[in-house]
């Protein structure tokens, strides 16, 4: 028999241990993780957190406080800096480790009183329900008249004359879209665009009609955007029924007229800040999990359900984690933003000083859609697997009523952190009645549900957790 050389009498043998290994692999019972049995240990905690959360949670009280004390918090404004102190101390009373007001500058736009929509044709003049558009520069004092012309769209401008005249955006959210997130993304662009897209065309003013599917007098404001290169022109938001006045009347009489009032001012930017409480991780306290909401509301609004319940949502996420003696691994922080509304300058700074720090985000988690029942998450990172590796816990939030794991961007706050590679989630409540309120002097604390309100914060403890506990 020929010698074999070493390296060929290893090779049976590493062979060998190669089988015992893979039988080994094959044998070994699968986690609950990865077999998708719930782990006993997290069936426990979620149980416990939502037990904090419904029961003598103070959390929809705090809601009282922030929205009828604090309303109107449009950045720049002392009811915004009134929020921003009087939240901070709520994150002070929980004992974080580090709490902060991260000064930032924000656009400070005024109203002003006396605006008006009227509707001149007959001899009369009939007052349309109507709130000028956050931003929208302001009228000639006596006001500004001129004739109307009717469109359903942006794109109509381009086959329209709209010389001097105003223009009357009246295209409905769409009613056939189950999500109305998606039928307010859709018809947004009239409000969003609408004003600076007439100017281009040579149009004088602008009406839009109110982005919501209630019928009712209620108009709902919300931020335009002007381009430097065009004239800015004043614009107003109608409520549905003031639209639809508007529409008979046209089809009636084309040459009636419309009168807008509009005594808005622009200040100059002003000091403000993001709210910041956080606990600090047990093991890696350089990963950050974060919750948050905006806290500046429309000048009009108590601000409850726009975002008056997210900010309190996540302050509710880290007391809740107190509240059943959980130590986080990872540091969970509550980022209260300034100017969602009308600017993004508090988001955009965060994630300026975040990326300064190096800091690593391994969930940014925004609540921005109403205190109503949650239904699920949305979820996104640069892989775009983010929702599926989440789904693996579907079963552990299943009891709660919680199913949705879907492919998302999170929300705008959490945007500029996505940006820069961090995952981010937003949670994801029913939409169906959160248009109705939404931007409108309704959206109070009478609208808001106390027990979808603290299962909104039970479910965003929950995935804090199981991400803290096992990744994502």
């Amino acid at each position: 028999m020929a010698c074999l050389s070493t390296e060929e009498e290893a090779k049976p043998s590493a062979m060998r241990f190669l089988s015992l290994l893979v039988a080994f692999v094959l044998a070994a019972p699968l986690s609950a993780q990865e077999s998708g049995t719930p782990d006993e240990a997290d069936v426990q905690m979620l149980r416990r957190l939502y037990d904090a959360a419904l029961e003598n949670s103070p959390a929809y009280e705090q809601l009282r406080v922030l929205t009828e004390v604090f309303p109107g918090r449009l950045s720049g404004t002392p009811a915004y800096d009134g929020a921003a102190q009087w939240t901070l101390e709520l994150l002070r009373q929980l004992d974080c480790d580090r709490t902060e007001l991260q000064p930032v500058m924000v656009p400070y736009w005024e109203r002003g009183s006396a605006e008006s929509v009227q509707l001149l044709g007959g001899g009369t003049s009939v007052p349309l329900a109507a709130l000028a558009l956050g931003g929208s520069v302001p009228t000639p004092a006596d006001g500004l008249t001129a004739s109307v012309v009717e469109v359903h769209g942006v794109e109509a401008l381009k086959s329209t004359d709209v010389r001097g005249k105003i223009v009357f955006f009246n295209a409905p959210m769409n009613p056939t879209f189950v999500n109305a997130g998606r039928a307010y993304g859709e018809a947004g662009a009239q409000r969003n665009r609408g004003p600076t897209e007439a100017s281009r065309h040579g149009a004088v003013a602008v009406v839009v009609r109110s982005l919501t599917h209630a019928l009712d007098d209620e108009p709902h404001t919300g931020s335009t955007t002007y381009l430097p290169d065009l004239p800015r022109i004043p614009a107003a938001a109608l409520s549905t029924l003031a639209a639809n006045r508007l529409s008979d009347a046209l089809r009636a009489d084309p040459t009636v007229q419309l009168k807008l009032t509009i005594n808005s001012t622009w200040h100059p930017d002003a000091p403000s800040a993001n709210v910041i409480g956080e606990i600090r991780g047990s093991e890696f306290p350089e990963q950050v999990i974060l919750v948050g909401g905006h806290l500046d509301s429309w000048d009009i609004s108590p601000g409850a359900h726009d975002d008056g319940t997210g900010c309190i949502q996540s302050i509710e996420v880290l007391r809740l984690l107190k509240a059943v003696g959980y130590q986080p691994r990872f540091t969970i922080r509550c980022v209260l933003f300034a100017n969602e509304e009308n600017g993004l300058r508090g988001a955009l700074e965060y994630a300026r000083v975040a990326g300064e720090k190096k800091e690593h985000h391994a969930l940014a988690l925004e609540t921005d859609s109403g205190g109503y029942r949650p239904t699920g998450f949305n979820l996104g990172n640069a892989a775009g697997d983010a929702h599926l590796k989440a789904a693996r816990w579907k079963s552990l939030f299943e009891p709660y009523g919680v199913f949705v794991f879907q492919a998302g961007r999170g929300g705008a706050d959490v945007g500029p952190l996505m940006a820069k590679g961090n995952t981010v989630a937003g949670l994801m409540p029913d939409s169906q009645q959160y248009f109705d309120v939404h931007h409108t002097r309704a959206d109070s604390i009478d609208k808001v549900h106390r027990r979808e309100f603290e299962l909104g914060a039970a479910a965003m403890a929950a995935l804090v957790y199981l991400v803290d506990r096992h990744g994502l």
